[in-house]
């Protein structure tokens, strides 16, 4: 009797929509366990299937472009008489008969050909790109990735005024524009602006820097920001929500999701899951290595899923106040940071009341109205604003 294994979507808690982005094998092909088999596209990275056995690829249920859901059936794989060695990558039948060699550090077996078609279209050598997939593996994302960023030429010659130029949407991008349309046509968006005086946290942040970046961390403002919600969102888990039509879910865990720029490329949200239960400069630690791995392309699956609330901190892009801040569904609320600046305020203490220089900065919580309503949002906001202003010197 023919054993076949199925090769499955995998599960997916969030909704997140996926597509097939292209096959590696083709049906015939032999496979062996954990190679990889499909690449699938969602609105977060491009997740790479491997192959749950070795075997033969005997039917493909799903082509490039469909749309999948999490546990459907990708393609089956034919058990009986398993490859047991190394798999030899046979050269297509309508190849060039001029092809340029591949420089590799892996074999050539070892690239799919999804790969291997990429690299010979872009004239590029595989020992150039640093790979992102399981085991270091180079995949498609990471050969287009450097594509982009070699095809800069050395004197662009300049368009004439009236032409225009039509750069093609990443994928990223394209998945960033149908959440950010979807969001706003789905929950109304409201609102509510407070103002922080950082003055004791920038005065804390300049006596601890040196100590976590000599234990391997860089404390950067948006760690505070970070603490500072999650201290708020155990006090009004209403906040710390998902909206559904029949309930609002209220999360145990705080999963604190930052929004990463990623250039051109668009805007990726890594995730700080239990943030609850890291210090300030686990805080750090953590966040300094999701946004690195966000910008070098290295993000794993499990980094951008589960978040339960979002901070933008746009002012590092010298931004004062960005209204409203597209909600990052289904979650119920995101904050806003503006750059801080020096400002003149009125400064009272001691009940005598005088003019003072103090570092400031706007801050902003977009609520999904659905779930949400003012006093809510700015009770929140008025604790993350109160533990900013009286930063504890034992937070650490």
């Amino acid at each position: 009797m023919t054993r076949l294994a199925d090769v499955l979507v995998p599960p997916n808690d969030e909704g997140t929509r996926a597509t097939v982005l292209r096959w590696c094998k083709q049906v015939g092909d032999a496979v062996l366990k954990d190679e990889p088999l499909v690449e699938l596209e969602t609105d977060k990275v491009t997740v790479e299937i491997p192959a749950p056995e070795s075997g033969t690829l005997v039917e493909v249920l799903k082509e490039a472009n469909d749309e999948v859901h999490p546990d459907e059936v990708l393609a089956r794989l034919n058990l009986d008489g398993e490859a047991t060695g190394q798999i030899t990558a046979a050269a297509p039948s309508d190849a060039p008969p001029t092809a340029p060699a591949i420089s590799t550090r892996e074999a050539p077996g070892q690239l799919s050909p999804s790969v291997r078609r990429l690299l010979e279209e872009h004239s590029l050598a595989a020992a150039d790109i640093n790979g992102t997939g399981r085991d270091g593996r180079i995949t498609a994302q990471d050969v287009e990735r450097h594509a982009v960023h070699a095809r800069t030429p050395a004197a662009p010659a300049p368009a004439p005024p009236a032409n225009s130029t039509r750069v093609p949407h990443t994928a990223i991008r394209r998945r960033v524009a149908e959440h950010m349309a979807r969001s706003l046509v789905e929950a109304p968006h409201v609102t509510t602006l407070f103002e922080a005086d950082l003055t004791r946290v920038l005065e804390h942040r300049s006596r601890h820097s040196a100590d976590y970046k000599s234990r391997g961390a860089r404390l950067t403002l948006t760690a505070y920001f970070i603490s500072a919600c999650v201290q708020a969102l155990r006090v009004h888990r209403e906040v710390n929500a998902t909206f559904h039509a029949d309930a609002l879910e209220l999360h145990a865990d705080v999963n604190i999701g930052v929004g990463t720029a990623l250039g051109n490329q668009g805007l990726i949200v890594p995730v700080l899951h239990r943030a609850q239960e890291l210090s300030l400069f686990e805080i750090s630690r953590r966040l300094d290595r999701l946004v690195e791995a966000a910008r070098a392309g290295k993000l794993a699956l499990e980094d951008v899923r589960g978040g339960t609330f979002t901070i933008s901190n746009h002012g590092v892009g010298g931004s004062l106040l960005a209204a409203p801040i597209v909600i990052n569904q289904p979650q119920v609320a995101i904050l806003g940071v503006g750059k801080v600046e020096r400002r003149v305020c009125a400064v009272q203490a001691d009940g005598v009341e005088s003019i003072g220089v103090r570092s400031m900065c706007y801050l902003t919580l977009t609520i999904d109205h659905r779930a949400l309503d003012a006093f809510q949002a700015n009770a929140f906001l008025s604790l993350v604003v109160s533990t900013l202003q009286h930063w504890r010197e034992d937070e650490l």
